[in-house]
């Protein structure tokens, strides 16, 4: 004959299965919390609720001092408890760090390890405690306390329930602490960035002055002198204006940065925007003695932009087929508009130097140089393309670049949206 379990024991039982499935519960929740203080919070309530005690605590280490710092806490006052450090020597806390195990005390009045500190600071009087360590691996990263059970004494079951939270509880805690230290970094990149904008900004505005003046007395000394003087003057009227695009170059930066709030975009001709670009493109081209052809009936199509962007986008690209062409090279602009892509596009070839296939994608990042920066023939701070990125993809516009490879040229297709009246439908 086979004998029923007595009351107690299917209550027992019964209790088993509501720990663990709230154990199962407080598992989903701490996965899917990531912000340090209240996944703290959650998990010492859960920690008093499963062993039926009147409260709980989480210290972690503190490297620095090594000590055990309270992080969080039920019932006491959290604030006043923040600044307690518990020395890991001579306390029961420390005991379970250093010893890597459960430890039971029924009476913490008997217990010399007991720090009574953190009572007589929070007016809470311990009866007995329960802790076991947080670990993750072979790292243990604190202590987890019960205390004070409402009936009875602390159980090889709230061992066995506290452990499987505190193994839980320790991924948690360092999952949260490194998507803290993630977004801590991010804010000091975002802060870093700031910096340099208006370091740029700054510097930018201050060299302007002095710079006009040595371009206005460079241009006067070249006027009235002649042979060497006037050669000397030359080459500073050269450097200043070198120097004067540089500058010119560092304020442009803030382009990358534009919120699409700061585009004003309108149906524009391709038209237009090729004329615009083409103006400043031709004087430097002419001065290489290179050829500009530009080719497609297209150029009457509008496209929905920000012209004055959009032109310097294309300005920019333009420029960077000037510079790497070699002289009277050749630079074809060919405009073809494809209405199944709702786009125009603007096809800007050369015959330069020519790009490697793993420097295709680079070319678009921020100071980036193909050449070494320390060997490199052609000057300029890497931003022109950055720029013209930026530009185009914040008017739904794309940009990319395709070459053969070095020495055989390189063509740059800038993708604009085309405007509603000549998309079909």
């Amino acid at each position: 004959m086979v004998a029923l379990p007595s009351t107690f024991e299917f209550d027992s039982y019964q209790r088993q299965i509501d720990v663990l499935n709230r154990l199962v519960k407080i598992s989903l929740v701490m996965n899917s919390t990531f912000t340090l203080e209240p996944l703290l919070q959650f998990i010492i309530e859960s920690a008093a609720e499963i062993t039926c005690a009147q409260s709980a605590s989480i210290l972690l280490v503190d490297d620095n001092l090594h000590a055990l710092r309270f992080a969080a806490a039920k019932d006491p006052d959290p604030d006043r408890l923040a600044g307690i450090v518990v020395p890991v020597e001579d306390s029961i806390a420390g005991a379970i760090l250093i010893e890597d195990r459960a430890i039971i005390t029924d009476d913490v009045s008997r217990d010399p390890r007991h720090y009574r500190e953190v009572d007589r600071r929070t007016s809470f009087h311990t009866h007995s405690l329960l802790g076991v360590p947080l670990r993750i691996k072979n790292k243990r990263i604190g202590v987890l306390e019960v205390l004070n059970k409402y009936q009875g004494r602390f159980n090889d079951d709230d061992v066995q329930h506290i452990t499987i939270l505190a193994s839980q509880a320790a991924v948690a805690i360092e999952n949260a602490q490194l998507v803290a230290a993630l977004r801590e970094a991010y804010d000091d990149l975002a802060r870093l960035d700031q910096l340099k904008s208006n370091f740029i900004s700054i510097a930018s505005h201050e060299l302007k002055t002095p710079l006009g003046v040595i371009l206005g007395y460079a241009t006067f000394l070249k006027e009235d002198s002649q042979g060497e003087s006037g050669e000397h003057a030359q080459m500073v009227l050269e450097s200043a204006q070198h120097l004067r695009n540089l500058i010119e170059g560092m304020t442009n930066l803030t382009y990358v940065d534009l919120d699409t709030s700061e585009f004003s975009v309108t149906m524009t001709p391709v038209g237009d925007i090729l004329d615009f670009a083409l103006a400043d493109c031709r004087r430097l081209a002419e001065a290489k003695r290179q050829m500009v052809a530009v080719e497609g009936p297209a150029v009457s199509v509008e496209v929905m932009v920000d012209p004055q962007k959009a032109a310097m986008a294309l300005t920019n690209v333009l420029n960077n087929a000037v510079k790497f062409t070699p002289a009277e090279g050749t630079i074809a602009v060919c405009v073809t508009a494809h209405e199944r892509k709702s786009e125009v596009w603007i096809r800007v070839s050369d015959n330069g130097v020519g790009i490697a296939d793993d420097q295709l994608g680079r070319v678009f990042d921020q100071f980036y140089q193909v050449e070494d920066p320390m060997t490199r023939q052609h000057d300029g701070l890497g931003l022109g393309l950055a720029i013209a990125r930026s530009l185009l993809e914040r008017q739904n516009g794309r940009i990319w670049a395709e070459s053969a490879g070095l020495g055989h040229g390189t063509t740059f297709t800038l993708a604009l949206p085309l405007a509603a009246s000549e998309s079909p439908g």
